[in-house]
């Protein structure tokens, strides 16, 4: 009995270490994509490039990466697109966690406050003169036109002040920052479900196992894909 519970553990800590790494493997296969949105690198004296060098960072393409964790795999910190030809911009969820970005010397018109829905951390932004800050300047506490470009700093949290119970909010939930002009509501203690109307444990187990076996399967199939596309260039 023993041996057989032994192999069983060892069987499931095999299974969550290679979830892991498939997990974060494709992750970051993914957060990547960004940093090739647009070609040649960071300049050292660009604001991104000074931004990375000021925060220990090292430059990946049109990237600033940095490592906060040991356990996690490098994040985009610092994204600089500046200057290439974007008539757009979207597909910039691989650095929802970046801290700064810098779209100026584009010819975009305009850009919808919906990208940058969930950039919680972004604090400082560069953009065209012409366009004007996601969430309007009320979601940022300094806004001003500076060497033909707009400069939007200092993301306002739209949620109130004393990270209480929100009056935006369902019963039973908080109110967290999502991005400029954004907030979201996360079930508070122990209650779940639909407007976190249900309280107790979470049915974690019934509800992520078999999501955790498609998603090990996807990740597997992904990282094949992204090896495969590197290995016939």
């Amino acid at each position: 009995m023993k041996m057989k519970a032994g192999c069983s553990q060892l069987k499931s800590v095999v299974l969550i270490l290679i979830f892991n790494l498939c997990f974060y493997t494709s992750f970051q296969l993914t957060e990547l994509q960004v940093c090739e949105l647009c070609g040649g690198t960071v300049l050292n004296g660009s604001a991104v490039g000074q931004f990375c060098a000021s925060s220990d960072g090292r430059i990946h393409g049109r990237c600033c990466l940095r490592k906060d964790d040991p356990c996690v795999p490098e994040h985009i910190i610092g994204l600089d697109l500046s200057n290439c030809s974007l008539t757009h911009v979207e597909g910039l969820q691989g650095a929802s966690r970046t801290l700064m970005i810098d779209v100026s010397l584009n010819p975009i018109v305009n850009i919808n406050d919906t990208t940058f829905q969930g950039f919680s951390e972004l604090n400082h932004m560069i953009l065209p003169q012409e366009v004007a800050c996601p969430g309007g300047n009320t979601s940022w506490v300094k806004v001003e036109v500076k060497e033909g470009n707009r400069v939007c700093e200092g993301q306002k949290d739209m949620c109130n002040q004393t990270g209480q119970l929100s009056t935006d909010c369902p019963v039973n939930s908080l109110c967290a920052p999502y991005g400029p002009g954004f907030f979201e509501c996360s079930c508070a203690g122990d209650y779940h479900g639909y407007k976190c109307l249900r309280e107790g444990e979470f049915p974690v187990l019934q509800v992520f196992g078999p999501l955790g076996a498609s998603t090990v399967v996807l990740s597997v199939l992904l990282w094949v894909t992204q090896r495969r596309k590197v290995n016939s260039l």
